[in-house]
């Protein structure tokens, strides 16, 4: 079997359809030393594909971070052959809010330096030694309390559709910038005040929790399993939701509603707006929040000069970016 997909996104969308079963949308991670991360991302691939699971995994020596799509029928398979792992025996799957059965078209398994990107070489850092876990009835009520202060530990393009109301939001573009900034902002209150972090899945808030220990923050606390698994909480138990927004999330969904709540608008004419677009132009690609009279002004590009180019033969597209990388882009307000 070719430890690669051998489908397109399109064939692979066609096959979902003609199937026509409900698939869920599962995420989860787990720190743990792996001595051999290419032989763990050799087998899961294997596993998965048997399995009709699609999604993007990331293997390192010091854990798995995994977002995917599977089958309903047979999600009661892939946590049997999860469990025949006993670092991941009975690991708690996040599953989605808001399904889609084309979240994911691809299988992809990858060996990464790290599961987060981090940016951190303290060598005396123990990112076992994590902070306290919060359930959503705890953190509902330790949020409330006056000595607690919120972060948001998402990106500045998560955060900008939804959040806990009163977090604070770091405004940066990656993981590794936040923890410098928080440090910085907050070094005044390292013994008097309740850290609390939350981000998507819990994986970020599980490095930073230890992070912020490390660095001196007596108590340091993270909402367990993250927005997904709060709002499981909050619907099982009956719970005030505290989120507003949409969760951001990284596959074709962009996000998933969570509350009425529209609290970002458009970056191009400022109406209340929470939905993302990028570029049509793939020169540019640049990650916006884009209201639909915009997007049908400007063929879902992000400017008349987009607009311009997108609007050109494919070929005399490919040509101008010819050697010119598009990088990652996000709109960003303070830029």
């Amino acid at each position: 079997m070719p430890l690669y997909n051998t489908l397109s996104a399109a064939q692979r969308a066609k096959l979902i359809d003609e199937a026509g079963k409900e698939r869920l949308t599962v995420s989860f991670y787990k720190y743990h030393r792996l001595e051999d991360p290419r032989r763990f991302r050799d087998e899961w691939f294997a596993a998965w594909e048997k399995l009709d699971v699609l999604g993007r995994i990331y293997v390192a020596h010091e854990g798995v971070n995994a977002q995917l799509s599977v089958p309903g029928d047979r999600f009661g398979a892939l946590k049997e052959q999860l469990d025949g792992y006993p670092f991941l025996r009975g690991i708690r799957l996040n599953i989605a809010v808001e399904h889609d059965n084309k979240s994911f078209l691809k299988l992809k398994v990858k060996v990464r330096n790290r599961i987060v990107a981090d940016g951190i070489e303290d060598e005396s850092f123990d990112a076992g030694r994590t902070g306290a876990h919060l359930k959503a009835l705890e953190f509902n009520r330790l949020i409330e309390k006056p000595d607690t202060i919120l972060v948001d530990m998402r990106n500045h393009f998560e955060s900008e559709i939804g959040h806990f109301k009163g977090a604070l939001k770091p405004d940066v573009d990656t993981f590794r910038a936040s923890l410098d900034i928080i440090e910085a902002e907050l070094k005044d209150h390292r013994e008097d005040k309740n850290l609390v972090m939350y981000c998507t899945g819990g994986i970020r808030c599980e490095k930073a929790s230890a992070w912020f220990r490390h660095k001196g923050f007596k108590s340091v606390y993270q909402l367990e399993g993250g927005i997904i698994e709060y709002l499981r909480q909050v619907k099982e138990q009956g719970l005030e939701n505290k989120f507003m927004g949409k969760n951001y999330v990284f596959d074709n969904r962009m996000a998933e509603r969570i509350s009425a709540d529209i609290v970002s608008t458009c970056h191009l004419c400022d109406a209340p707006c929470d939905t993302h677009n990028n570029c049509r132009n793939e020169g540019c690609h640049i990650l916006m929040i884009q209201c639909a009279p915009c997007a049908g002004k400007l063929d879902g590009c992000c400017s008349e000069a987009c607009r311009a180019v997108a609007a050109l033969p494919l070929e005399e597209q490919k040509r101008m970016r010819k050697g010119i990388g598009a990088p990652k882009k996000y709109f960003k307000r303070s830029k």
